[in-house]
């Protein structure tokens, strides 16, 4: 049994692995609709018990089709429905019955404690669907992304991160720690990763540079990733921050100093960092950047199943 919470944690030979796995199904499924079974239903009889702390719609819509293209079910949970939100029940005895009744357990929550606390008394995987510091299934997906349509291994690749310091981005710098691949970080002075992250960097001799201007973090960039800028119960003064943000817009003037072949990627779902002239134009490949995420997190919970070829 393997647990999938941080991307940090997890052998590199694993997550090739993962993603050799993901594009050998989804070549196999082009002929097959939705919810047909992929060849040797692997995860027959599988459960996958889902719980959303916080909203989503990419993470919940990819893991109900990867489960169920494997030949397995999903069940989703509301927190509000469950003693444990309600402080009648621990998560000691909560994650007892979910071992009990599941095979896996996929949270997105809104406590990296909670994921720990929940891994120590699962006696079935846990996957991380989205936490305050992390979020390794979108940045995985996004890595299988990047080198599908580069049709190179993305440590060949110059890698642009404009905007906020936070889960994505978290995920994005241990991703760019184990595939060694070179990152630019564009933010305002007051939004740079915070020291426990600035440390993880220093001490992994890496690839990672933040510049406070926009212009240079773009300079010969592959790639471009960004993020909402106000995230999901940001309790900040929104005005300030979009106008501290403003310079860090993505736009045509701003793709222009990429190469220009660059290519654009957005986890989603979008705000007023990105214009609708470069969010729609043929850089831009946010949707097919959301569409595998199904084919990876196939394979992540292969991975956790034990049954990766």
């Amino acid at each position: 049994m393997k647990h999938f919470i941080n991307l940090k944690d997890i052998p590199i030979k694993d997550l090739r692995k993962i993603l050799s796995d993901a594009k050998r199904r989804k070549n196999l499924r082009k002929n097959l609709n939705d919810l047909e079974v992929d060849k040797g239903a692997p995860l027959k009889g599988k459960l996958l018990i889902q719980m959303f702390e916080k909203t989503s719609l990419r993470t919940r819509l990819s893991f109900y089709l990867a489960i169920k293209q494997l030949g397995g079910s999903a069940l989703t949970l509301r927190p509000d429905e469950l003693h444990l939100s309600k402080g009648g029940e621990s998560i000691q005895d909560t994650a007892k019955i979910l071992s009990n009744f599941g095979n896996a357990f996929m949270l997105r929550t809104d406590s990296d404690e909670k994921l720990e606390e929940f891994k120590k008394y699962l006696s079935v995987p846990i996957i991380n669907g989205l936490s305050p510091n992390s979020h390794p299934t979108q940045i995985l997906s996004d890595i299988f992304t990047v080198e599908e349509i580069k049709k190179k291994p993305i440590s060949s690749l110059n890698i642009t991160w404009i905007g906020d310091s936070n889960n994505v981005l978290n995920s994005l710098i241990a991703a760019s720690i184990k595939f060694s691949f070179k990152l630019n970080i564009g933010c305002p002075t007051n939004y740079k990763p915070n020291k426990k992250i600035m440390k993880y960097i220093k001490s992994n001799n890496n690839k990672i540079c933040i510049f406070h201007d926009p212009k240079k973090a773009v300079n010969g960039a592959d790639v471009i990733f960004s993020d909402k800028v106000i995230s999901m119960n940001d309790k900040v003064n929104k005005l300030k921050k979009l106008n501290q943000f403003k310079k860090f817009k993505i736009n045509k003037k701003l793709m222009s100093f990429a190469k220009r072949d660059c290519i654009f990627l957005h986890c989603l779902p979008r705000g007023k960092e990105i214009e609708e002239n470069v969010f729609l134009s043929k850089q831009s490949k946010v949707w097919q950047q959301a569409l595998n995420r199904v084919h990876v997190q196939k394979s992540i919970l292969l991975y956790c199943f034990g049954k990766l070829r």
